[in-house]
């Protein structure tokens, strides 16, 4: 539950024009509010009151937040706006460009510059200026060698995202591509520069040339693709990574000719749920609106182990035979058993031609195999690697065409050891 410090009040509150201008701000972060639930939100907090500050915040999410993934946004924005006598410091830091003396040294939380930047929609955003009583200071700042803005994209992580690089972020995910390479078969197919010979064509060809033999017919190896297999965490730590997750994956189940069988997708928090039909959508926000509809445990708890042992023993055979290549999503944090968690990821390998974990937490520099989740699961996969970032999912498909990559598996199973 969010935590609520003492809500300061001025002496005469002008409370249904602040609540009108919070729920303008809540509707530019991405909220479908109107008029009516505004109305509401007045209605509702006359009748309940003004004493405790948890009912106040618990009454204005009531009547404002309808979704699951709304409900970071509604608590940073909450934060900045009612409870830190600072917002406005806060917000400037946030939106202008990162000066020391200026902005503090912090990283801005989950959601709170998207919270920051419908706070400050339409108010002036440049530096103010500095009034001195002596020499005038005059601040240069050498842009020469910053990245690109689409760089700097690529890099940022998706919890520290606004609202508007979120969306230029699906589009640069809607464009990525993730090729594999085709699972060698003994069965054959007529080529023209195969390396053997067909002799039951050939002999067929002969025979209606009256038995004269004019020419080897060759053949190769048939090409078989594989199913890709995505095992997606919904939890509350795993939210915003899992939507953009998602969102790359409609696009590769969407793109003609980029090698797959076929793309299953699965989403666990407390529960697995198979999302496979809602990615055949074409429109992306249409197929997500459905899936997150279908998985009722979206940013609840994390139970690893029992939904690995629900696919196991419900999916396994179905979409992982003939050679599947899995995808799993999470930070390994998990609430089960570490024995269970370590049998049901085992299985899972022996199952799957490769395992790969994709770990927002990677993300960190001083990340470390700690907690018994990551211990249990980390030996049983084939590659280690982070999932946090544009540029990571794009690391992702140059490490699907090297069977060898191990991302930072053997660096962490080192750790482990010592």
């Amino acid at each position: 539950m969010t935590e609520l410090p003492s809500l300061d009040l001025p002496e005469h509150p002008k409370l249904t024009h602040n609540i009108t201008h919070f729920a303008r701000a809540l509707r530019r972060a991405g909220l479908p509010i109107g008029p009516g639930r505004v109305i509401d939100a007045i209605r509702a907090v006359e009748a309940a009151g003004f004493t405790e500050k948890a009912d106040f915040y618990w009454v204005l999410h009531a009547c404002f937040v309808n979704r699951p993934e709304h409900r970071r946004v509604f608590a940073q924005l909450f934060r900045l706006y009612w409870r830190d006598p600072r917002y406005m410091e806060h917000m400037m830091s946030m939106m202008l460009p990162a000066i020391r003396g200026v902005q503090e040294e912090r990283r801005a939380e989950a959601a709170e510059k998207r919270a920051a930047e419908a706070l400050l929609d339409g108010a002036e955003r440049d530096a103010p200026e500095i009034e001195e009583s002596g020499e005038e200071v005059q601040i240069d700042i050498d842009a020469s060698r910053t990245m690109s803005r689409e760089e700097r994209l690529r890099t940022l992580d998706f919890e520290q995202m606004s609202t508007a690089e979120i969306a230029e972020a699906k589009r640069m995910l809607a464009r990525l591509r993730l090729p594999v390479r085709p699972i060698p078969t003994r069965r054959a197919m007529a080529a023209l520069q195969g390396r053997a010979i067909d002799g039951r064509r050939t002999l067929r060809a002969a025979m209606r040339q009256g038995g004269e033999l004019r020419k080897l017919q060759m053949k190769a190896p048939r090409p078989r693709w594989p199913n890709l297999v995505v095992l997606c965490d919904i939890s509350g730590s795993m939210s915003q990574y899992s939507r953009m997750v998602l969102h790359f994956l409609h696009a590769v189940a969407n793109h003609k000719g980029a090698g797959w069988a076929k793309v299953h997708a699965f989403t666990f928090g407390t529960r697995l749920t198979n999302i496979t039909r809602h990615l055949a959508t074409r429109d992306v926000d249409q197929a997500l609106k459905a899936a997150g509809a279908q998985a009722q445990d979206w940013e609840g708890g994390t139970r690893i182990g029992q939904s690995l042992h629900v696919f196991n023993r419900d999916w396994s055979r179905r979409v992982t035979g003939q050679g599947a290549v899995v995808l799993l999503i999470s930070d390994g944090l998990d609430r089960d058993d570490a024995a269970l968690l370590e049998k049901e990821i085992e299985r899972l390998h022996l199952s799957a031609r490769r395992l790969i974990w994709l770990n927002p937490l990677l993300r960190w520099d001083g990340f470390a195999p700690k907690a018994a989740g990551i211990r249990a699961m980390l030996p049983h996969v084939d590659s280690f690697r982070a999932g946090h970032s544009v540029a990571t999912l794009e690391e992702l498909a140059a490490a699907l065409s090297r069977p060898d990559d191990m991302g930072e598996k053997a660096r962490l199973m080192a750790m482990l050891g010592s």
